[in-house]
């Protein structure tokens, strides 16, 4: 299968003068825009051959931020792959003042080129020249005939790749470690809302159970404000025994005798008979010192005593 040619054809390079005439053009990479290997490998798949394409380049190429591509020669049946920078071919791209969307296709010298049997001059210093199937750039100095580049001849093979603009801004080995994290912490999230749903579940259920076994109302509301009339009695009842133990625990002299203790409205009403004033004044210092809130009156040798519970 082989494109039809439609568009004007580009030689790339950064030493080539290209000139795009405000027309829609093909593009051939010259092979310093690329990296190359031609390899034997047991598989048939070419999507196989890709995830192992960045270990295979490994070893050869510098630091930078890379695609890559391969397809299947028919003639030998190996493959040819390639790793290139994306930036830096858009910016010889930039260089030469060719707009992004003139741009029909994109193509490397060695699929386009590898048929050729003569060097073709592309500049004072560089040919492009086939050695052992391979296209590549060697200085002038080293090929005797050579003739200047000419792509009228050329017709475009199946091979083309596409450039992505913005590779160098995105590390994508990284973002699919960080989409591969994010996952896991999405799994997780999941996971404990479902045990958290599961056990309120459970906890509502066990709460039905309670309710219904003491007798409870059905709602939490109706049961706070049970709970709370009930610690307000206990508050009650706590100060009360508390009060009547005070009461209970002061000192008497024989002629000096409780008369009356008794509990009505939150009240606990005393009365201590045979007392003189200087005793009264004592019991009621000491029974205030404890915090009773009380009020008093001394009358006929008796003290009479209202304590607020």
């Amino acid at each position: 299968m082989q494109f039809n040619r439609q568009h004007k054809l580009l030689f790339l390079d950064p030493n080539y003068d290209a000139v795009c005439d405000d027309e829609k053009v093909d593009i051939i990479l010259s092979p310093s825009l690329y990296w190359i290997k031609k390899i034997s490998l047991p598989l048939n798949s070419l999507r196989e051959v890709k995830t192992l394409l960045p270990s295979i380049f490994e070893d050869m190429l510098p630091e930078g931020i890379y695609s890559y591509s391969v397809y299947k020669n028919s003639e030998d049946s190996l493959f040819y792959a390639f790793a290139y920078e994306d930036k830096k071919i858009l910016d010889v791209i930039a260089q030469h003042n060719i707009p992004m969307t003139h741009i029909g296709s994109v193509h490397f010298a060695q699929s386009e080129l590898h048929n050729i049997d003569h060097a073709m001059k592309i500049n004072e210093q560089q040919c492009l020249y086939v050695k052992d199937s391979i296209v590549v750039l060697v200085p002038t100095s080293w090929v005797k005939e050579k003739e200047e580049l000419d792509l009228s001849g050329v017709t475009l093979s199946k091979h083309k790749i596409t450039l992505q603009q913005f590779a160098h801004i995105i590390d994508y080995k990284s973002l699919y470690g960080v989409i591969s994290v994010l996952l896991i912490l999405i799994l997780i999230s999941f996971s404990e809302l479902l045990i958290t749903t599961q056990r309120s579940q459970e906890i509502v259920t066990k709460t039905d159970e309670i309710f219904v076994k003491d007798g409870l109302r059905p709602t939490m509301f109706e049961n706070r404000s049970i709970l709370k009339k009930f610690e307000k009695t206990h508050e009650v009842q706590t100060r009360l025994r508390e009060y009547l133990a005070y009461l209970l625990s002061l000192k008497l002299d024989k002629n000096e005798k409780i008369t009356l203790l008794s509990v009505k409205n939150k009240m606990i009403l005393v009365n201590f008979s045979g007392m003189d004033e200087k005793k009264s004044s004592y019991i009621t210092s000491v029974l205030t010192s404890k915090g009773v809130h009380l009020t008093q009156k001394y009358k006929d040798a008796t003290l009479h005593l209202e304590i607020k519970i």
